[in-house]
């Protein structure tokens, strides 16, 4: 049994406590939080400088794409991007599974517990099983062509079906509404099961994404067309949140959001990549308008980004917006674990194994259990 205390105990589902005092078990599960130091002989307590909050879950990663760190160009722009990410296979698979081992130890160093990760291959199967950290797996699938949609949904449900033969939860699910035509996020709705608790999805990440839907126009919808695209894909959209009707309005957690506006939003679950929207088209979503209970935080891949903090995340989002801490570290946690349906996680409510992070004024964490 231990007994940790800080300057302040953030639990996440009550307010934050001075010098409170939280109680774990042997096995990191919480047995009891108290509100005075003074309550406890002072023998039994582990004083730190700081304060202690929830392990963090990384609601949007792919990591699978470890490998491609520092290979994309800053600042170039999304179909830059698109262009490094079509390089992925140039590696060999000792490669590829080195930099998986070696961002999940990035991971659990800065304090991760859990991850939301996109996956088109099953390269960090091997690496996931080892149960160093919880994952909800999003078998990601597109196809722009009209000949490719069919094995699109078959490959589909292959990857899904080897990561749950694995004891992995996994989800198929769509990229985003410029890659994947209605009626192949029709077919990615009559799939969702029920070992399927929500759908990912990438949104607004770009205002070209915008212009391709609402005006028919600009480099995003150059591409499509100049690739034989399926013209349904804008054609029958006049924004990309008239997806929502095609998934019949399944939960979800949309990803990016950099060019959301407010009255675009649901009543889901947003996530936010400040680092990786920095990276590619150097802007930031307006905090302001996002519910901050639906709001959580991703890396995106190494690929683009120079790390998998989610504390380094958090201090850019502070810098642009007006969130107080607790509102960060919600964000960082709790809203992620109700997210991802990670029940044991995200608060330090009684039963739950969450992890213990140490933090120094948003600049260090540390792993306490």
């Amino acid at each position: 049994m231990r007994f940790l205390t800080a300057d302040y105990l953030y639990p996440l589902y009550t307010n934050p406590i001075k010098e409170g005092v939280l109680q774990i078990s042997d096995n990191n599960k919480i047995v009891s939080i108290f509100e005075r130091r003074v309550e406890l002989p002072k023998k039994k307590l582990e004083i730190f400088d700081g304060i202690l909050c929830p392990g963090f879950v990384n609601a949007h990663c792919h990591l699978e794409l470890s490998h491609l760190l520092g290979i994309a160009d800053k600042g170039k722009g999304f179909l830059n991007f698109i262009g490094t990410i079509q390089e992925r296979s140039n590696f060999t698979k000792d490669k590829i599974l080195e930099a998986i081992e070696n961002a999940e130890k990035e991971m659990m160093k800065n304090g991760i517990v859990a991850v939301g990760d996109i996956c088109n291959t099953i390269d960090t199967l091997s690496q996931k099983q080892k149960g160093n950290l919880q994952y909800y797996n999003f078998i990601e699938i597109f196809g722009v062509q009209k000949q490719k949609i069919n094995r699109a949904i078959e490959v589909g449900k292959e990857l899904r079906n080897q990561f749950r033969t694995a004891g992995q939860k996994a989800t198929i699910v769509p990229h985003a509404p410029y890659s994947v035509p209605p009626n192949l996020m029709q077919a990615i709705s009559k799939i969702f099961d029920k070992n399927d608790f929500t759908l990912s999805i990438h949104n607004q990440e770009i205002k070209e994404e915008n212009m391709l839907f609402e005006k028919k126009e600009g480099a995003l919808f150059d591409w499509l067309n100049n690739i034989e695209a399926i013209s349904q894909i804008w054609g029958n959209r006049n924004k990309s949140t008239d997806i929502f009707a095609e998934l019949k309005n399944q939960k979800m957690i949309l990803v990016h959001n950099t060019f959301t506006k407010k009255e675009d939003l649901t009543d889901n679950y947003y996530c936010t990549c400040p680092k990786a929207n920095l990276y590619i088209e150097n802007t930031l979503p307006n905090y302001s308008i996002f519910n901050k209970e639906k709001l959580c935080v991703g890396t995106d891949s190494l690929a683009s980004n120079n790390s998998l903090s989610i504390l380094e995340e958090l201090q850019i989002i502070q810098e642009n917006s007006d969130f107080d801490l607790n509102t960060l570290l919600k964000i960082s946690s709790k809203n992620a674990a109700e997210a991802l349906g990670f029940k044991s996680l995200g608060t330090f409510e009684k039963g739950k194994t969450p992890g213990v992070n140490l933090i120094n004024n948003l600049e260090k964490v540390e792993v306490i259990a």
